[in-house]
């Protein structure tokens, strides 16, 4: 039975062997097995060809024991379809991009910052350049999203850029490649219907709910204070310890106004008032970065050219069509359909999603925030911890 895997290798050699590997198995089985010729060589994940290979390493030490171990027909029988399952999985290769990865992404599902990697997915754009992206590791954002993208065989991730340069200072070996999202739009201030708190002014002498100290709703509000003028220390900041909490202080009279962010403010539209939205008073900064490790980086540049060219063409599609968009968010993010095409319209506007590219501004800005809210002390030396050489050619400018 002759069977010709178009295994993906990545040398003339690996192919050699590992066509070798599975001639002898086959011998050994009774089975005729061809190695491919050179010209079908490509390129493999070797996880895949592992996978494959062990249970016909295993049975190659059973068959060549043939003579001193009791083999029943019906025992061989499967061992022999065993191995021709496998053959054939193997030969499935050929139809799969050269990587096969699980990246991680901050607030996955919960936040629509990682929307291009679920339009991604739907739409092939990540197959179409040279990657298979198999899964997502969501998190709650911060640190732990840094520790699950160092902690992935593919240390690739989307994450909050305070919790990236925290990471940097701490002497964690990563390097930001590309920008995710660049806007803070998605952050609005809430009250009751029947407060007289019409403006950020109003809240002078009152109490605001934020979700914890130094967090990005602190940031957000302290920058749209200081934008306007109004000293912070008039202000008293209660941490609710997260965005619903915030609103049932806010509901039972706790407080004069809590942070609110996107879908959750949608969702419930009609129970609170809008004092201020940030999309109306804070301009576009850096919110989100990739980042990997300097060895992985040095090691795969291809499998991140990969990445950020696909979710290039992602956001691509987004502005091109945003309601097509939210509904493969949807789909992705087990998300009511109506309620992701609005929360993708309202980022459209302020371009929430960047290409990759990075900007000197727009990073200088979310750094600035970090040190309002004593996160950071001076602004960090980007030349060090940015690598724009991952980036398409025409994204490549210098900082």
């Amino acid at each position: 039975m002759p069977l010709v895997p178009r295994a993906k290798v990545k040398t003339l050699e690996e192919a050699q062997h590992l066509g070798a590997l599975f001639e002898s198995v086959g011998t050994r089985l009774d089975l005729t097995v061809r190695s491919a010729e050179a010209g079908m060589i490509e390129a493999v994940d070797w996880r895949h060809v592992a996978f494959l290979a062990l249970p016909l390493w295993f049975l190659r030490g059973r068959t060549a024991r043939k003579g001193s171990t009791k083999v029943t027909h019906s025992r061989l029988a499967f061992s022999r379809r065993t191995a021709v399952a496998a053959l054939a999985g193997l030969a499935t290769l050929a139809a799969t991009p050269a990587w096969a990865d699980e990246i991680s992404v901050t607030q996955w599902g919960a936040s629509i910052y990682g929307a291009p990697f679920a339009v991604g997915l739907e739409t092939g754009a990540f197959k179409r350049a040279g990657v298979d992206i198999t899964g997502i590791i969501g998190s709650g954002g911060g640190g732990t999203s840094v520790r699950n993208t160092l902690a992935s065989t593919t240390p690739y991730g989307e994450v909050a850029t305070p919790a990236a340069l925290a990471a940097a200072r701490q002497g964690l070996d990563i390097v930001l490649i590309n920008v995710g999202t660049r806007t803070v739009a998605e952050s609005s201030l809430v009250t009751m219907p029947d407060s007289l708190v019409r403006s950020l002014r109003d809240l002078v002498g009152k109490r605001v709910a934020i979700t914890s100290p130094k967090s990005t709703s602190e940031m957000v509000f302290l920058m749209e204070l200081k934008e306007q003028g109004i000293d912070a220390a008039q202000i008293k900041r209660v941490a609710s310890g997260g965005y619903t909490q915030g609103l049932t202080m806010l509901e039972q009279g706790a407080v004069a106004a809590a942070v609110l962010i996107e879908p959750l403010s949608i969702q419930r539209a009609d129970r609170y008032r809008t004092v201020i939205r940030a999309v109306d008073t804070l301009p576009a900064m850096t919110t989100s970065v990739g980042i990997t490790t300097r060895e992985f980086a040095t090691k795969n540049p291809a499998l991140l050219h990969a990445i950020i060219a696909g979710r290039r063409d992602a956001v691509r599609a987004i502005y091109a069509d945003p309601t097509a968009a939210a509904d493969m968010v949807a789909k992705q993010f087990n998300m009511e359909k109506g309620l992701a095409r609005q929360a993708m319209t309202n980022m459209i506007a302020p371009r929430m999603w960047s290409e990759g590219n990075f900007d000197r501004a727009e990073l200088d800005r979310i750094v600035d925030g970090l040190i309002l809210i004593g996160e950071i002390r001076d602004r960090p030396d980007w030349s060090t911890l940015i690598d724009t050489a991952f980036l398409p050619p025409d994204l490549q400018a210098k900082l």
